[in-house]
C-alpha cells in the first residue's frame, strides 16, 4: 500500500455567464414575429444554464421554475428534505438583479412580520410605514405550511393583486413579483395545511426529485464548494424578465388548442374520485404557462404538446379527490393520467 498523499483535485468554480443582450425593438400589439421567439429563446436559455451550474441534473424542473416567472404567477415546491429545493429558489434569485428576500416560516411567525407595520414616529409626529420582507421581487417562503392560517393568508393579497394593505393604506410590490413556497410531504406535526384558495394563488406545483447517478457525482466531487448558488452571477435584469413577459403574452393560441383545454377541464369535472375539478382560473393558468413554454422553444405558436407538458404542474395542486380515492389508493397523477387519455388533443393547431 501506498504512502504517498492522495492529490484531490480542486473544485473549480461556474463560468461566469454574460448578461443578456437587450430585447429587439416589440411591438405593442400584433402576432409575435420569429426574430423575437428566437431572442426570448436565448434568454431563456441563459437563465436556464445558468441556474444549471447550482442545480445539477434537474433542467426540467428549472424551465418550468422560470416559466412560472416569466407567466408572473408563483411557484408550489413540495418534497422532501435535501433535495434542493432552497438551491434551486436562491439560483433563480441570484440569476435576477433584482431584489430578494427569503422567510422561515414557523408557528409564531405574524402577518405583520410578513407584509410590514406602521408605527408613530415620535420625532417626526407621524405614522410611518416599514415594509416587510414581502417588499422584494423574488420572495422564497421555505417551509409555508409550518406558519398559522392567519400568516398564511397574509400571502393572499399579494399573490394574486401585486399589492398589500396595512392599515387601510395600499403599497405596491415591485415588478416582476414571485413567490416561491417550499413545504415538506413528510413532516406533518406542527404544520397547517394550505387551504384551497391559496393553493389556487399558486401557478404551478412540482418536486425536485433526488438527482440521477451523473449528477449526484458531479455534486460529490465537488463538495468543497459549499454554496453552489452563490457563485451565480446575475444575467438579466428585471425589464429584461418584464420584456419577455409582454412578448410571452403575444405567442398565438389556435382554437383548437383553446378547445382541448375547455375539454380538459369539463372532463375533469366527472372524472371519479374528483371532488373539484378545473376551474377558470386554471384553465387560463394553463394556456399562460403554455405560451411562455412555446416561446422559450423560439416557437411563435402553441402546440398542443405544451399543454400535454405542463397540465401535470398545474393541475396537481386543482383537482381535490374523495376520501374514497386515498382509502383506494388513487393518487392525483393517476387522476392526471386518466384525464390526459380521455381526452386526446388536437393533431395540428387548425
Amino acid at each position: 500500500m501506498s504512502s504517498e498523499p492522495v492529490t484531490v483535485p480542486t473544485p473549480v468554480a461556474p463560468p461566469t455567464a454574460q448578461p443578456a443582450p437587450a430585447p429587439p425593438t416589440a411591438q405593442a400589439t400584433g402576432p409575435l414575429t420569429a426574430e423575437e421567439a428566437t431572442w426570448f429563446r436565448g434568454a431563456f436559455d441563459l437563465v436556464t444554464d445558468n441556474i444549471a451550474q447550482a442545480v445539477l441534473g434537474k433542467r426540467h424542473v428549472i424551465r418550468l421554475t422560470l416559466t412560472c416567472l416569466v407567466s408572473e404567477g408563483h411557484l408550489l415546491l413540495e418534497d422532501f428534505p435535501g433535495t434542493g429545493k432552497t438551491m434551486l429558489a436562491r439560483g433563480l434569485a441570484n440569476s435576477l438583479s433584482g431584489t430578494h428576500a427569503r422567510i422561515q416560516f414557523t408557528p409564531d411567525l405574524l402577518p405583520s412580520d410578513i407584509t410590514g407595520v406602521t408605527v408613530y414616529d415620535q420625532g417626526h409626529n407621524r405614522f410611518e410605514f416599514h415594509p416587510g420582507p414581502v417588499f422584494h421581487q423574488l420572495i422564497l417562503a421555505d417551509e409555508i405550511n409550518r406558519a398559522s392560517p392567519k400568516t398564511q393568508a397574509a400571502l393572499l393579497e399579494v399573490m394574486e393583486e401585486g399589492q398589500v394593505t396595512v392599515d387601510g393604506v395600499t403599497h405596491t410590490v415591485p415588478r416582476p413579483f414571485m413567490v416561491i413556497a417550499t413545504q415538506n410531504p413528510i413532516e406533518q406535526a406542527g404544520t397547517y395545511r394550505l387551504p384551497e384558495a391559496q393553493l389556487d394563488r399558486f401557478l404551478m406545483k412540482t418536486s425536485v426529485g433526488y438527482p440521477d447517478a451523473e449528477a449526484t457525482e458531479e455534486l460529490l466531487m465537488s463538495s468543497g464548494i459549499r454554496d453552489r448558488a452563490a457563485l451565480l452571477e446575475p444575467v438579466v435584469d428585471p425589464a429584461i424578465v418584464q420584456e419577455m413577459s409582454k412578448i410571452a403574452d403575444r405567442v398565438y393560441v389556435d382554437r383548437a388548442v383553446i378547445s382541448y383545454v375547455r375539454q380538459l377541464a369539463e372532463a375533469s369535472r366527472d372524472l371519479e374520485h374528483v371532488r373539484l375539478g378545473l376551474s377558470a382560473r386554471g384553465c387560463l393558468a394553463l394556456i399562460r404557462v403554455a405560451k411562455t413554454w412555446a416561446a422559450a422553444d423560439g416557437r411563435t405558436h402553441v402546440v398542443p404538446q405544451d399543454v400535454v407538458t405542463l397540465a401535470s404542474p398545474v393541475l396537481c395542486h386543482r383537482l381535490l379527490l374523495d376520501a374514497e380515492a386515498a382509502f383506494r389508493g388513487v393518487t392525483v397523477d393517476d387522476v392526471i393520467q386518466q384525464l390526459m387519455a380521455a381526452v386526446p388533443a388536437p393533431l395540428d393547431r387548425a
